[in-house]
């Protein structure tokens, strides 16, 4: 609980209104506004919500300035290091880091909920096949909701765990199944003898006539993948979950908006883009070209996967992948990608070019997972998928948050209206 021994002081007009300020456990204080437009009739105006707090969350905390992700209290570096993805789901859906016999139950009860409804094979086909595969999946997981009518009841909390392990273990599935039928290959069904991310490599890229055998070190890299993905605090898409379930509606339909909202390219696209400015570089001898471009203020060109919005001078989950990115290239080689050789050497000048290092232009997450993606054989159609995919955890944690928040209220943003003032209705004939 944040703590309340100050106030702000807002004057307005002759009057004085106190606002109660909060402290909380990490990050700035907060000024509590929800009684000012019933006390001083004005509303704040905020447009992306960058400077308020919408709600209260114990999940998730990121310090930009020093470089910091917290889950639950616990460092994403270490997370991703000593720890794997279904691990810190754990973490996140409960608060704790389990025991052994925690963990391993969990690990169990999702294990045995990655199948999907027969049913709901059919509804893959009534896509196109050239769908993108974001589309599919926003799709399929509303859908959801018709299949599994014994886990919608939002007030209901068995239904909301039953609803949060479903959506867990089922999203490799049809994320996997969504790549499959775009590609126009038969569906691969899950095998409870595999753990989590190799389970979804195998669903990727095995076939009937030959099995797949998962490597190891892509399994631990698609798995640090899904870890450094897993939650982000209040984003775009997160946000979009906790507004779409403060209806009320259903946990697959906020899922499915969430997913809806990571499409975007300012948001979940962004290591899709950054092989996209790969290809348009195309070979390395290109490079210096649009390292001079990079430099240029008149040009509008830019560097995708360097630098961070939120992170000023590192990006901690890039750390860690850039020693999974490493691995991979090596266990895969690049010889024959000139896009990964394009990557390898934009990775060098991009830590060693002192205009970089002065403007903090550091490869950042979405460089290391595109590259190793792409190392994998994933088009780059399958990179938000696969960001939604480890994502899901994190939704389905904050959503669980927000219900059981004897607070919540339905989302309802103000407005600063522009428009025309009242005026008469004129006649057809008169206009």
């Amino acid at each position: 609980m944040a703590t309340t021994d100050r106030t702000a002081k807002l004057s307005l007009d002759g009057q004085d209104f106190e606002l109660p300020i909060h402290s909380p456990t990490a990050g700035p204080d907060v000024i509590d506004i929800r009684k000012l437009y019933a006390q001083a009739g004005v509303f704040t105006y905020d447009p992306g919500f960058t400077s308020t707090a919408s709600c209260d969350s114990t999940i998730t905390f990121i310090d930009g300035n020093k470089g910091e992700l917290l889950h639950r209290g616990y460092p994403i570096d270490q997370l991703a290091e000593k720890s794997h993805f279904l691990e810190v789901c754990y973490l996140l859906l409960y608060g704790e880091l389990p025991s052994a016999k925690e963990l391993d139950d969990f690990e169990n009860l999702v294990t045995r909920h990655t199948m999907i409804h027969e049913q709901m094979i059919y509804f893959f086909r009534g896509f196109r096949r050239d769908a993108h595969p974001m589309a599919v999946m926003t799709g399929v997981v509303g859908a959801m909701s018709a299949f599994y009518h014994d886990s919608t009841d939002v007030n209901d909390p068995h239904q909301r765990e039953v609803a949060s392990i479903r959506l867990l273990a089922k999203m490799p599935t049809i994320a996997a199944m969504a790549y499959k039928y775009t590609i126009g290959q038969p569906f691969v069904y899950p095998r409870n003898d595999l753990d989590y991310a190799s389970n979804f490599l195998r669903m990727c890229f095995a076939v009937p006539a030959e099995d797949y055998q998962v490597n190891p070190i892509l399994s631990r890299a698609m798995d640090r993948i899904f870890t450094l993905h897993a939650d982000h605090e209040q984003n775009a898409s997160t946000s979009t979950v906790r507004l779409a379930s403060s209806s009320g509606a259903n946990p697959f339909a906020c899922i499915a908006a969430g997913i809806a909202c990571l499409w975007g390219p300012a948001h979940g696209g962004a290591n899709q883009a950054c092989l996209e400015m790969l290809r348009e570089i195309g070979t390395v001898d290109r490079i210096p070209e649009f390292i001079a471009r990079a430099k240029d203020k008149n040009d509008p060109f830019r560097l995708m996967g360097f630098g961070h919005r939120v992170y000023k001078n590192t990006d901690p989950r890039a750390t860690v992948l850039k020693q999974s990115a490493d691995e991979v290239l090596e266990l895969l080689g690049v010889e024959d990608n000139p896009l990964l050789q394009v990557a390898k050497e934009l990775e060098h000048v991009a830590l060693n070019d002192p205009y970089f290092i002065e403007k903090k232009l550091f490869p950042n997450v979405d460089f290391y997972s595109g590259i190793i993606l792409e190392a994998m054989g994933f088009p780059t159609s399958m990179f938000t998928p696969i960001f939604a995919l480890s994502r899901t955890v994190g939704w389905v944690s904050q959503w669980k948050e927000m219900i059981a928040d004897p607070q919540m209220k339905i989302g309802r943003p103000r407005q600063l209206y522009l428009g025309e003032t009242t005026r008469d209705y004129i006649d057809i004939e008169n206009r």
